[in-house]
């Protein structure tokens, strides 16, 4: 498990806001305990920051939020039950003015992409310096949206690809899975031929030569993710 790498002394910006705000209430959600007790250990040691809840699950995210409308959550992306993505998109639509920070292992364009327009307001990496991740929490804090440059090109990069179709992505899946068109047709109830149309369209899309290709390129942009 990656943890967030230790900070360096926090900017003079990250002070003055700091000194304008008072205590930013957080509700830490990730589902391997050392990850909240870090986060916890590093938020707890600021006095501008109070850690309210902590939660291990999507579902428990969206419960204790409600409990105690925090005004920052850390979210996770990868857990069970309900994901970090999902958990945000419920959160936003029950409450619009909920601030969703995601924490995540993966810089991939398309989970950037599908965590933003759920409606986080910050998409931060686990690799990422604490004194990144406090500067973005006083940031979203205070209304503003808070995209890293690194961040905001992949969304770039994103924004530029060809969408593909839900079919699609479930004809990806079975390519994914090593299926064969006949099994994938089997899977989906659909016909042969309509597979190697779909898968066709794929290869095209993803700009890939063969299925090998397509599956690598849709692992990189975060399309398919290996269980």
């Amino acid at each position: 498990m990656t943890m967030m790498r230790q900070s360096h002394p926090i900017g003079e910006s990250t002070k003055a806001i700091m000194k304008q705000t008072s205590a930013v209430r957080v509700l830490i959600v990730d589902d391997y305990p050392l990850v909240r007790e870090g986060l916890a250990a590093v938020l707890s040691n600021q006095k501008g920051i109070r850690v309210i809840a902590e939660a291990a699950s999507g579902r428990e995210a969206i419960t204790l939020f409600r409990q105690h409308r925090p005004d920052i959550v850390l979210m996770d992306v990868r857990m069970p039950d309900i994901d970090g993505i999902a958990a945000t998109e419920t959160l936003c639509q029950e409450f619009p003015d909920a601030n969703v920070i995601i924490l995540a292992l993966s810089n991939a364009a398309e989970d950037i992409y599908r965590a933003l327009t759920a409606g986080a307001k910050a998409y931060v990496l686990k690799e990422d310096t604490s004194a990144h991740l406090l500067k973005t929490i006083y940031t979203v804090a205070e209304g503003d949206v808070a995209i890293a440059p690194g961040i905001a090109a992949k969304l770039t990069e994103r924004l530029r690809q060809q969408e593909l179709t839900p079919r699609e992505k479930d004809v990806l899946a079975g390519m994914a899975a090593a299926l064969n068109n006949s099994q994938i047709a089997e899977r989906l109830f659909i016909t042969e031929g309509t597979v190697k149309a779909h898968v066709n369209h794929i290869l095209v899309k993803l700009q890939a030569h063969d299925r090998t290709g397509a599956v690598m390129t849709a692992l990189k942009r975060g399309l398919i993710h290996l269980e």
